[in-house]
């Protein structure tokens, strides 16, 4: 069990890492004694996460990590399909698709156990935005500009939650971990399409209105 636990921590992000594991030791030992040989792996993921954050968030928190948790559904869902199917990404690239698939799966399981009963399950997805894309997963460049387009998204997004978040210490870190991994998605993606990795010196957030407009299309 331990061993599991293990593997599914080693996948997220190191920072986010950090939190879970702080007071790991003692958690196990005291949530193993507690409930003994149901506590799978997951539960007890669920559970640190939960107590790293707290029980009772307010609605407009858990509305926003839901929020979340959809945008990362998307990125981890488009990720997965390209690196599945054979021949879209140049060998060159497969490793760098690999990793940001990597990060946005350990997103999904990390708010999806953060969230608790209140995470969702990844919506039917619609990859071609119906039909605007339809190459999107035989056309590298198509899959290139839908990569950069969910990263910016993403980067967009978190920002311009923070002051949301900004009610609950630990959530407002864990959000400015995600939302800086995302941006150095969206550098390596616009580098790789040879455009430049910013386009100045700040960033313009995002409403949730203005990113679900984009992010909408892509929900079957």
């Amino acid at each position: 069990m331990i061993n599991q636990t293990n593997h599914l921590i080693a996948g997220l992000d190191p920072e986010i890492k950090d939190i879970l594991v702080s007071n790991r030791r003692e958690f196990f030992r005291s949530s193993a004694l507690k409930l003994g040989a149901m506590a799978s792996a997951p539960v007890l993921l669920a559970m640190t996460a939960q107590n790293a954050f707290g029980q009772d968030l307010p609605q407009e928190v858990v509305d926003v990590l839901v929020f979340a948790l959809t945008l990362e559904h998307i990125e981890d869902a488009f990720y997965r399909s390209g690196l599945e199917t054979a021949g879209l990404i140049p060998d060159e690239y497969v490793g760098i698709f690999n990793q940001i698939g990597k990060h946005e799966a350990a997103h999904v399981a990390f708010l999806t156990t953060a969230l608790g009963s209140a995470a969702i399950k990844r919506p039917a997805l619609d990859l071609t935005a119906g039909g605007k894309y339809a190459d999107a997963l035989s056309n590298f460049d198509t899959y290139l500009t839908l990569s950069q387009t969910f990263e910016d998204l993403g980067v967009a997004a978190y920002k311009g939650q923070a002051g949301v978040v900004a009610v609950n210490d630990d959530i407002l870190t864990v959000a400015l971990q995600i939302h800086s991994v995302e941006a150095r998605h969206a550098a390596i993606v616009r580098k790789i399409g040879g455009k430049k990795p910013w386009d100045g010196a700040f960033d313009e957030p995002m409403t949730k209105e203005e990113v679900l407009a984009a992010a909408t299309p892509f929900l079957a």
